[in-house]
């Protein structure tokens, strides 16, 4: 005589088992998504040199005045608008600058001083500085114009 066995049907034992391949699907899908969107180029660095500066409040006329010291060596002064840059009273495009930037270094003007007004983006003023640094104009000085 053989057994059988009767389940009922609420009676039948649950077994959980927990599985990692979902998991492990997500987090492959975010490494992706994170190697996706991230930049693999290396940013450029600029080396900034700090020298003797001046308060923070400083004003348009303050910024225009020769710095004291041995320094006796022609500066030109240059606003960083947004998308253009202020140069003796008249704007030029960003794709003007190199040439104005070997205007500088063959009038032996070794110093600029860059004033960034409060319109200026940051891509505006590392555009400039990698222009300028391009053509070899290494001595910069940035000025804060100051917000409203």
């Amino acid at each position: 005589m053989t057994q059988s066995r009767i389940e009922l049907p609420g009676a039948r034992k649950r077994s959980y088992v927990f599985a990692l391949t979902p998991l492990a699907d997500a987090m492959f899908q975010l490494l992706i998504f994170f190697m996706l969107t991230s930049s693999l180029t290396p940013y450029s660095l600029l080396t900034l040199a700090s020298g003797p500066g001046t308060a923070s409040g400083d004003t348009q006329e303050q910024v225009q005045e020769e710095p004291s010291g041995a320094d006796s060596d022609p500066a030109a002064t240059w606003t960083v608008e947004d998308g253009q840059v202020l140069a003796n009273g008249q704007a030029f495009g960003f794709d003007s600058l190199p040439q104005l930037a070997e205007i500088l270094v063959t009038a032996d003007t070794p110093r600029i001083m860059l004033i960034s007004s409060p319109r200026a983006r940051v891509q505006d003023l590392v555009t400039v500085l990698e222009i300028l640094a391009a053509a070899q104009i290494t001595s910069v000085q940035i000025v804060s114009m100051g917000g409203p």
